[in-house]
């Protein structure tokens, strides 16, 4: 008895000298709720106990939103790294030919995709030259970008979803693993036929039509205007 009493008064004291370390432990005040509903019997409701209830779930509803913030923040801080990097990439060549090997190889190291296309839309053939820079470029006929990009909805500077069989018209044979992807119309500017950014990736979820498009929209715009040093 005298040892139980002891431990009870070494609780007593810290507690009246740390009475915080009880109040920050949801676990303890829940317990002392519980007991002191206990102690005013069935027939006594508890008014201050009920709203201590409500405000504990929307704490916890508050910190769940806070970590989604936080997470999203991070998420949005490392695609704008990928971004920046990938315009670094972009704009390093100083010839066509190393830039379409950038595209091919660097860009989608950087930005985490299986694929990258290039579609330019001419009133010509293709050039037969054209097969010695890799498969990064594709020729097609006017009209192609737009079809291709609004498949019958509006046409938007960034389309994001899941791929279909017309995706055998862009990545070829390699369509057959691209599950989603992500297209940027270019603009070259005025009396220019326009263009197609497409990266395709093996994952369903990468690319969706709720993602924003803000950072894509941006690397759209960039790398049209480093595309018309080359059209000159």
């Amino acid at each position: 008895m005298n040892k139980q009493a002891a431990i009870a008064d070494d609780l007593r004291t810290r507690i009246l000298r740390e009475p915080d370390v009880i109040l920050e432990d949801p676990d303890v005040m829940r317990a002392l709720i519980t007991a002191n509903e206990r102690a005013m019997g069935g027939n006594i409701v508890d008014l201050r106990g009920v709203a201590m209830e409500r405000l504990e779930a929307r704490l916890q509803r508050l910190e769940g939103t806070h970590r989604s913030v936080i997470a999203a923040a991070y998420e949005n801080l490392a695609g704008m790294a990928q971004v920046h990097r990938a315009i670094l990439a972009l704009l390093e060549p100083i010839t066509f030919e190393t830039f379409l090997a950038t595209l091919e190889t660097e860009l989608p190291q950087i930005l985490r995709v299986g694929r990258v296309k290039l579609v330019l839309e001419s009133h010509e053939a293709a050039d037969p030259a054209l097969d010695q820079v890799g498969q990064v470029l594709t020729v097609v006929e006017p009209g192609f970008v737009s079809d291709y990009m609004s498949q019958g909805r509006a046409l938007r500077r960034v389309t994001l979803r899941q791929t279909d069989g017309n995706a055998s018209l862009v990545f070829g044979r390699d369509a057959g693993w691209v599950q989603s992807e992500a297209c940027l119309l270019l603009d070259f500017g005025d009396g220019r036929l326009p263009g197609m950014l497409a990266m395709g990736a093996d994952n369903a979820l990468q690319f969706q039509a709720t993602q924003g498009t803000d950072l894509l929209d941006f690397m759209g715009g960039v790398f049209e205007r480093a595309m018309r040093r080359w059209l000159g």
